[in-house]
């Protein structure tokens, strides 16, 4: 979509309309938001999320470390994917706060259920790292250390990220002055159930969409054409992308049974690499399924009227001419 259409469509606000203005047709429709409190643990499918300065309230607020205090991924440790987590439902509105009755929820095989009171003040460790990030976070305590060590069978702590004292930078090169907790990069990640669909046509064994943990899954367009959108509208608040997602060996990863495979990775690599969308760019044999996002207004100090709700239309105001123009 050109440049002025963008202009327009802010001038006139989401939706078009305005006087003697047309109406800008929505691209796709939320579908589902997804909000994984525990990185790499399953997600939490809920009808409406807040946004904070570092991404949905509430995702990836913690992360199982070992005894050198380095953060668990599925990579390493597949069993997170048989992690069951839950929040109050209330905990998605606005407003709410914890209150001593208020817990993290936490659920896998063989094991009794963990509670974590979330109004609870924790104890600091020092020296967590994830990926490149180090720094100090707030211990859940020895019950939550014993539940995970139990079964790891590996000397295992639950922490959670210390907002009020630690700030983790998204990648300037890609999205300057924004901020996440314990995700990967980024604070959203979207992808279209077409393009799933597409992929699964292909696939001898169909896939479900949990093996690409999305944020925002929308539904209503082509397959793949998220990859293309630059920026966007969703109840009012403005997305940008920012970033491909290249992805690692977790889409491979059964989540029902936590067993590594070889698909989907083997077949996207014929059509979803870097040879074949980005052929300018050096080959580096990644393949990418869904866009990392930030939202703009996750930068200011105001607190209310920053949710998006599922069945929100998704206006697209400006596009990347092609896949080989989008960061990666």
């Amino acid at each position: 979509m050109e440049k002025a259409a963008s202009f327009l469509s802010s001038l006139l606000g989401v939706g078009g309309g305005g006087s003697g203005g047309e109406e800008l047709e929505p691209a796709a429709t939320v579908r589902s938001i997804l909000i994984y409190p525990i990185k790499s643990c399953r997600g939490i499918s809920v009808p409406q999320a807040p946004i904070t300065s570092t991404g949905f309230q509430w995702d990836r607020q913690w992360v199982v470390v070992n005894s050198k205090g380095r953060a668990y991924t599925q990579r390493v440790e597949p069993k997170l994917a048989l992690v069951e987590v839950e929040l109050p439902p209330e905990a998605f509105t606005e407003e709410w706060h914890p209150t001593p009755d208020s817990y993290l929820v936490v659920k896998a095989p063989g094991m009794d259920p963990l509670k974590i009171v979330l109004s609870t003040e924790r104890p600091t460790v020092d020296d967590v790292s994830v990926w490149e990030w180090s720094g100090s976070a707030y211990d859940e305590g020895a019950e939550a250390a014993k539940w995970f060590s139990s079964y790891f069978g590996n000397p295992s702590r639950l922490v959670r990220f210390k907002e009020a004292s630690e700030i983790r930078p998204t990648n300037p090169d890609y999205a300057q002055g924004y901020k996440i907790m314990f995700t990967d990069c980024f604070p959203f990640l979207i992808a279209s159930q077409g393009s799933l669909d597409a992929l699964n046509e292909i696939l001898k064994e169909p896939v479900p969409m949990n093996r690409f943990r999305p944020n925002i899954l929308v539904d209503g367009c082509d397959p793949y054409s998220e990859d293309l959108w630059k920026t966007m509208k969703i109840n009012k608040l403005t997305f940008q992308g920012v970033k491909l997602c290249n992805r690692c060996k977790v889409p491979t990863i059964n989540q029902e049974n936590g067993i590594f495979g070889t698909e989907p990775t083997e077949t996207l690599l014929t059509f979803r690499s870097d040879e074949v969308l980005r052929p300018s760019h050096k080959n580096k044999r990644q393949v990418y399924f869904g866009q990392n996002l930030v939202c703009k207004e996750s930068l200011s100090a105001k607190d209310k009227g920053r949710i998006i709700k599922v069945d929100d239309p998704v206006y697209v105001l400006e596009s990347y001419p092609s896949s080989d123009e989008v960061p990666a």
